[in-house]
């Protein structure tokens, strides 16, 4: 079985947080960069695809998260991969982004702490005490919690996965692919703690099969924007996006 963990394209929330707001979390698209950069983890499945002998071949199952972004770096890995490569493919909500509850949209710390001051002093206690992977930011999900629906989508994966050359793709988001990856590799809550979110649109392959185990490299790492490249702020559809400041508290 092969996993192909894809992180969504470069968002506008990546480039300005005040997108969030504007747009809603789940509502937040890619820039024209972002979905150059998905286009190009497209090219790169393919040409491990190609690669794959012909008697083990089977078509890519795709799966996506519901969110704006992740379902845009679909659309993009689509269009890059040959339509005869491609099997079903299916969203499902267990893969949406960590839900922050009261601090959803606001991603500057400090500005969590001047609106919700006794919240945010728990939250960071419990973080100190608890470590960073149980927290629970307050009316959300705890990275832990994350790892639980994960497995709860890995349970559906493995159904499928009937033999050892099935092949799937995963468009998530970076806390979420981590999940995937610990959960499906068993890794300990160490592992999360310490380790980073993939980049966007970067590509984890977790390779194996389940009588030899499993095991996960870098398979792509997506290029970053230059200074002054692409610098207009615009949707994945090239349409020009103003973000006004909210003022105030």
């Amino acid at each position: 079985m092969r996993l192909f963990l894809v992180r969504h394209g470069e968002s506008l929330g990546n480039i300005d947080e005040r997108a969030y707001r504007q747009f809603g979390d789940h509502s937040v698209p890619l820039t024209q960069w972002g979905y150059r950069q998905a286009l190009e983890a497209g090219c790169v499945i393919t040409s491990y695809l190609r690669g794959l002998p012909d008697d083990g071949f089977q078509k890519l199952r795709i799966w996506y998260s519901p969110f704006l972004r992740t379902r845009q770096s679909k659309d993009a890995l689509l269009n890059a991969l040959p339509e005869d490569f491609v099997g079903d493919v299916r969203e499902d909500y267990l893969l949406r982004e960590q839900d922050f509850g009261l601090f959803t949209e606001i991603y500057d710390q400090a500005e969590r702490k001047q609106k919700f001051p006794e919240e945010f002093e728990k939250w960071a206690r419990l973080r100190s005490n608890s470590g960073k992977f149980y927290a629970r930011p307050p009316d959300g999900e705890s990275r832990a919690d994350v790892a639980q629906r994960v497995r709860l989508f890995l349970q559906t994966v493995m159904r499928d996965g009937e033999n050892d050359d099935h092949n799937i793709a995963i468009v998530g988001h970076g806390v979420t692919n981590r999940a995937v990856e610990m959960n499906f590799l068993q890794h300990p809550v160490e592992w999360f703690e310490r380790s980073d979110n993939p980049a966007n649109a970067d590509i984890t392959l977790i390779e194996g099969t389940r009588s030899q185990g499993y095991a996960s490299i870098l398979l792509h790492r997506a290029a970053d924007r230059l200074p002054g490249q692409d610098g207009e702020l615009r949707d994945a559809h090239g349409a020009d996006v103003t973000i006004t400041p909210k003022l105030g508290g």
